[in-house]
C-alpha cells in the first residue's frame, strides 16, 4: 500500500497551511497590534495549560498526548497522532523542541481567541507562535491551529 496520499496531504499542509491554520494576510499585522482579550483573561490559565501540555508531550515524543490537545478539525486534517507529530517534527522545530518558552498575551486575532507565545527554537532563533484556541462543548480548550511569525531582533 502506498503512503503517497498521506505524504502529499502533509506536504500540502506544510506548504499551503502555515502550521495547521488558515490565516488572513492581515494576521501578522494584527498579531503585533491587537489589544489583549481582557474579557477572556480568566481563560488564560486553562489555555496556557493546554499549550504547555502539548509542548511537554512533544518533548516526550508522546504523539497520542500531543494529538489529544488538537481540536477535532486539526485531528481530522491529520488523521493520526503519528502523522501529526511527524509534521511538527519535520516542519516546526521551535514547536517540537523549544529551548525557551515565554507565554505572552492572550488576544483576539481575526475574531479568534489567540495565545501568543515566544518560542526559542533549537537553533536559537526566536519566533512568536500564535495559538488559535477553540472551546469544546464540554468547556475544555483545544488548539485549533498555530502560526509562527518571526520575532525580529530576538534570539537566545
Amino acid at each position: 500500500m502506498t503512503r503517497l496520499p498521506v505524504v502529499l496531504a502533509v506536504l500540502v499542509h506544510l506548504v499551503l497551511v502555515p502550521i495547521l491554520a488558515p490565516i488572513s494576510p492581515s494576521t501578522a499585522a494584527l498579531a503585533a497590534e491587537t489589544a489583549p482579550a481582557s474579557a477572556d483573561a480568566a481563560e488564560k490559565p486553562a489555555i496556557v495549560a493546554v499549550i504547555q501540555g502539548q509542548l511537554d508531550a512533544f518533548q516526550r515524543d508522546d504523539a497520542d498526548a500531543a494529538f489529544g490537545y488538537a481540536s477535532p478539525m486539526i485531528q481530522g486534517m491529520f488523521g493520526s497522532p503519528a502523522t501529526f507529530i511527524g509534521m511538527v517534527r519535520q516542519g516546526y522545530p521551535p514547536v517540537y523542541r523549544p529551548r525557551g518558552v515565554d507565554f505572552l498575551d492572550l488576544a483576539v486575532v481575526d475574531g479568534r481567541l489567540t495565545q501568543r507565545v515566544l518560542l526559542v527554537g533549537p537553533d536559537g532563533a526566536a519566533v512568536v507562535a500564535l495559538y488559535f484556541m477553540e472551546r469544546q462543548p464540554d468547556g475544555a480548550w483545544r488548539i485549533d491551529g498555530c502560526v509562527l511569525l518571526e520575532a525580529p531582533g530576538r534570539s537566545a
